[in-house]
């Protein structure tokens, strides 16, 4: 797919047409392409290795002491720990290295959808499992500001519904390492 060029900002026309190749994401199995450790808000890090825990999520990544959806005992929901966006929309909307990245923990070439994906399917990042979360990643007002109107419109379209073109939301299951490179695929 031909990239929309990284100085002028994406427009409807160009998200549309983006939308064939990024459905056509790999179903079972894809490969994780970035990753990334948010130790402070607008703070990111690319390691080509991350621990994952049930316990602290990414250890050391802000989810622990800044999470946006805490429990009613005050504690981080599990549900939000890991956030995986597909790779194809990553690669089109953080065209420019001077934005800020969305912050996602993997980005990962897979079909993301809820028709692929349902919530509680388990996943197999390197060694580590993940449960696909109930709770929706909308994107926020960030995304709007760094990505631009239309791609915000974009991933909440209605149209869109259970396409999660803004990605997902896991809780750890299993403690496990997860590197650039490996597989992320479902656990049958």
């Amino acid at each position: 797919m031909t990239q929309p060029d990284a100085r002028h900002p994406l427009t409807a026309e160009d998200l549309a047409r983006a939308l064939p190749h990024v459905l056509a994401a790999p179903r079972d199995a894809g490969r994780i392409t970035c990753l990334c450790f948010r130790p402070a808000p607008n703070q990111r890090q690319f390691p080509q290795s991350l621990h994952l825990t049930r316990a602290e999520g990414v250890p050391g990544d802000r989810w622990l002491t800044q999470a946006w959806l805490r429990q009613a005992d005050g504690t981080p929901d599990p549900r939000i720990q890991v956030a995986i966006m597909p790779a194809r929309v990553l690669d089109l909307v953080w065209r420019d290295p001077c934005l800020t990245h969305p912050g996602d923990t993997i980005a990962a070439d897979l079909d993301l959808s809820a028709a692929n994906l349902p919530t509680g399917t388990l996943l197999r990042a390197g060694t580590a499992v993940l449960r696909v979360s109930d709770v929706p990643n909308d994107g926020c007002a960030k995304w709007k500001v760094r990505f631009g109107a239309p791609a915000m419109q974009w991933v909440i379209d209605p149209a869109h519904a259970g396409l999660r073109l803004r990605g997902l939301l896991c809780a750890v299951e299993q403690d496990g390492e997860v590197a650039v490179g490996d597989r992320l695929s479902i656990l049958r």
